[in-house]
């Protein structure tokens, strides 16, 4: 069965929905999406729970947190974390994702899907329309850090693979620049090309999900519109 499925780029009015979404552990361990964003693993292992989440909640209300939220009816599903690499200090702390060219990289750090909503390419739909955003917003390079399966061929569980998985990328065209860590690839999508061999800017979203173009009253600072979310 096909289920409306509306996304939303943050904005400090919507807060509360990631509150709610994230629930009493902040997402995963307490992290309320700040592992990323904490300037060494001493100060992330002072904050996360409420410290993480005052962190976290201070960004948002300031417009300093970028994101992209998923909505069933009025209840948040989904979220995807994305906005400049240096807003993710952490990253340069992984020998696998350093890199000197980063002055105008933005990057995808994390998924959280709703335990009710996974297995349902709510994922793969995040990420596009994580990609339009940034589209608009001027971006040209997009990066991200996928999860592989562990060393023994297996697939990772859910809360390990909270950086997407490989083939998401792939099939909207990210290409790995990078892999000194075979469990770590660095992968990047240059937006130009990707728009040169895109007819639309929304044929990205063939896959699994099938736009609506009708935008759904969005704010000035924020975006809305509708997907249609069929069951893999």
């Amino acid at each position: 069965m096909a289920e409306n499925i509306r996304f939303e780029e943050l904005r400090p009015s919507l807060w509360p929905a990631v509150e709610r979404l994230f629930g009493p552990n902040g997402a995963c361990g307490g992290c309320w999406c700040m592992w990323w964003r904490a300037e060494s693993r001493k100060i992330w292992n002072e904050i996360k729970g409420d410290g993480a989440k005052k962190a976290f909640k201070n960004l948002i209300k300031n417009g300093k947190a970028h994101g992209i939220l998923a909505f069933a009816g009025d209840e948040p599903v989904g979220w995807c974390s994305l906005g400049p690499r240096r807003d993710f200090p952490s990253l340069e702390s992984v020998r696998a994702y350093k890199r000197d060219d980063i002055g105008d990289v933005w990057s995808i750090t994390c998924f959280f899907i709703h335990r009710k909503w996974r297995g349902k390419g709510l994922s793969r739909a995040l990420l596009r329309a994580a990609v339009e955003v940034m589209q608009k917003r001027g971006v040209n390079t997009v990066e991200a850090y996928p999860s592989i399966t562990t060393k023994e061929g297996r697939r990772l569980d859910a809360f390990l693979a909270y950086t997407g998985t490989i083939k998401i990328f792939e099939e909207i065209g990210f290409k790995s620049v990078q892999s000194t860590n075979p469990l770590k690839p660095l992968m990047r999508l240059q937006m130009r090309s990707f728009l040169e061999n895109h007819n639309s800017k929304y044929s990205m979203l063939t896959l699994n999900t099938m736009i609506e173009h009708e935008r759904e009253n969005p704010l000035a600072d924020s975006r809305a519109y509708n997907v249609i979310l069929h069951s893999c």
